[in-house]
């Protein structure tokens, strides 16, 4: 962790990052969302975008783009779902005042976690690799309960 905290604050300059990977998860959410976007070749609509959504879902005979298309924006919805429960748990961190390279590793991983998440999820057809998917977000929510357990240690011990 020592090397990772030293090539970090060299990039940045900073010692903590770990609130700016809540910018960085925005960003990876909203990522899937344009690629979805993408997938349409102009026949999305802005003004409206859910009853676009909401259409393809209707159709009976979905196209394999019809169906990246979903998985993309329900990629995009995960990570926004889960984007307050990261943010909580990064400032639970700080608050506890957690070794800050440990706190950035943790929230680096789970970053991690949440692209190939979404790689999964939007390119994944099989029943197999939905599986691994399942099981990269699981480990996704580990890592954030670790936080959330080792914060909570933490207070313990400064009360």
């Amino acid at each position: 962790m020592d090397s990772l905290q030293s090539t970090l604050v060299s990039l940045t300059g900073l010692r903590n990052i770990s609130l700016l990977v809540v910018p960085a998860l925005w960003v990876n959410s909203i990522a899937a969302h344009f690629y979805a976007v993408s997938l349409t070749r102009g026949r999305f609509t802005n003004s409206s975008p859910r009853d676009y959504l909401s259409s393809i879902q209707k159709k009976e005979k979905k196209t394999s783009t019809d169906l990246k298309f979903i998985r993309a924006e329900a990629a995009q919805q995960n990570g926004f779902e889960n984007l307050p429960f990261a943010a909580a748990a990064f400032v639970a961190g700080i608050v506890a005042k957690l070794p800050v390279a440990e706190l950035n590793s943790w929230a680096l991983l789970y970053l991690i976690s949440r692209v190939v998440y979404n790689l999964l999820y939007i390119n994944t057809t099989s029943e197999s690799l939905s599986n691994a998917r399942s099981v990269v977000f699981v480990g996704g929510i580990g890592i954030l309960f670790k936080i959330f357990i080792s914060s909570a240690i933490a207070l313990n011990k400064l009360a």
